[in-house]
């Protein structure tokens, strides 16, 4: 009797309870689609965000900053340390190689510059990777290099090749300085050698590199008589935020317990990345770019929150739009609700029948809506981060929680309703 109750309620009510279950799909779709692109949005944000530079910079032991600071020159006696070009392998080979996911290295010189529109002044050359091919200690291959680390570059010309020896990158301020054009033949010495290079690009980075001149890296390597010799490396990595256990591991490692060690070395944050290829790479010193490395998990952070923000209230919309249609449906059946009472139902008893008829509802919306939303996750990983969203198994108890919880609240002004109705009032009409 109690479900043919239900059938013929849903039944004669179709209408209705179609669209509950549409409200019902439609918050359930956006559930499913924010919380699987929330869970999977680490790394997509990550890897976006490793488009615009490197987060770890490697340097030699004992080497100062004094260059980057204050301009001191290579040969000073301050900064000439330098890492060996063939351990940069070495950096695939941590345990967190697969979130390596590019690196490059970089000589950095003090030369004269002669070009043919001015007279030799002294301009900082970096000689530097632009497109590498690997072959790994593990027996792996990579390519990697400046074209893919700076690839926001505004370049006009074209990008070097790692065997244009005899080409030259000059940045937009150094070249506007020295005179320099595209297609010029600039001369550049350093230690009683010179080489001439012709520009084949000039760019604009935003950044200090605007000064600077741009060569392959062996061709830095034989005007500065360092083979086999780099100055820095920058290295981008798929990296967890920072948190209090990071942080004090980035000070002290050794400060850890050995239960927190563990953790901290098994996780993605970039102190413990750093330490990693330290151990990797002798005489290495990594440190990571704090600006870059902060700014990822506040990114990450915050596109996390404004996606349970919307989960939230596109929830709460749907527990008012079933609200709305439950308590209307309610009112209409109003005169049979009456009549139950009056021939001894009790109230326990008629609410678990509602309840039952937007339960059955809910499921189906629930359903229906968890696959489109499926769909729509896909639709936002190719249209934002360009690729396809993971789907999380632990996103079905999750939704099938969620729905469970909207219906039941957005019943609760219909039972209210339902419970304040008087049997004698209702058939007399009032």
């Amino acid at each position: 009797m109690f479900w043919r109750m239900i059938r013929g309620a849903l039944f004669r009510q179709r209408k209705k309870m179609v669209m509950v279950a549409f409200t019902i799909a439609l918050g359930s779709s956006l559930a499913t689609a924010m919380l699987n692109v929330m869970l999977d949005v680490g790394d997509k944000v990550n890897q976006e965000l490793k488009t615009y530079g490197a987060n770890i910079n490697v340097l030699p032991r004992g080497a100062s900053l004094l260059d980057d600071l204050y301009g001191i020159s290579e040969g000073s006696g301050v900064s000439d340390k330098y890492l060996n070009e063939d351990d940069l392998g070495k950096i695939k080979t941590i345990f967190w190689a697969f979130n390596i996911v590019d690196f490059t290295p970089y000589l950095n010189a003090w030369v004269r510059l002669a070009s043919s529109g001015a007279a030799a002044a002294e301009v900082k050359l970096v000689g530097t990777w632009f497109n590498r091919h690997l072959e790994l200690p593990t027996g792996e291959t990579l390519d990697t290099g400046i074209r893919n680390m700076k690839s926001w570059w505004d370049v006009r010309g074209r990008w070097l090749d790692s065997d244009d020896e005899a080409a030259a990158m000059v940045g937009e301020a150094a070249a506007a300085r020295h005179k320099i054009k595209l297609g010029d033949t600039i001369t550049v010495q350093a230690g009683g050698r010179s080489k001439d290079f012709t520009v084949e690009a000039i760019f604009d980075a935003g950044g200090d590199e605007d000064e600077e001149i741009y060569v392959p890296l062996p061709a830095a390597q034989e005007l500065t008589g360092r083979p086999g010799l780099v100055s820095r490396v920058e290295v981008s990595a798929l990296t967890t935020p920072d948190n209090e256990l990071s942080r004090r591991a980035a000070q002290d490692p050794r400060s850890l317990s050995t239960k927190e060690w563990e953790t901290w070395y098994c996780t993605a944050y970039v102190s413990a990345i750093c330490y990693q290829i330290d151990e990797a790479i002798s005489d290495a010193v990594s440190k990571p770019i704090r600006q870059v490395a902060e700014s990822e998990g506040v990114v990450l952070e915050k596109t996390q929150l404004l996606m349970l923000l919307i989960t939230i209230l596109s929830l709460a919309g749907s527990a008012l739009g079933i609200s709305n249609l439950v308590t209307a449906s309610v009112m209409e059946r109003a005169g049979e609700i009456g009549l139950l009472k009056a021939v001894g139902a009790h109230d326990g008893a008629i609410s678990g029948l509602v309840l039952m008829e937007i339960v059955i509802t809910g499921v189906i919306g629930g359903v229906g809506g968890y696959f489109a939303g499926l769909g729509f996750a896909q639709i936002i990983g190719r249209s934002v981060f360009s690729s396809s969203i993971d789907i999380k198994p632990m996103v079905i108890p999750l939704v099938a929680v969620l729905v469970f919880l909207v219906t039941m609240a957005g019943s609760i002004p219909s039972i209210r309703l339902l419970l304040s109705l008087r049997p004698a009032e209702v058939l007399h009409g009032r």
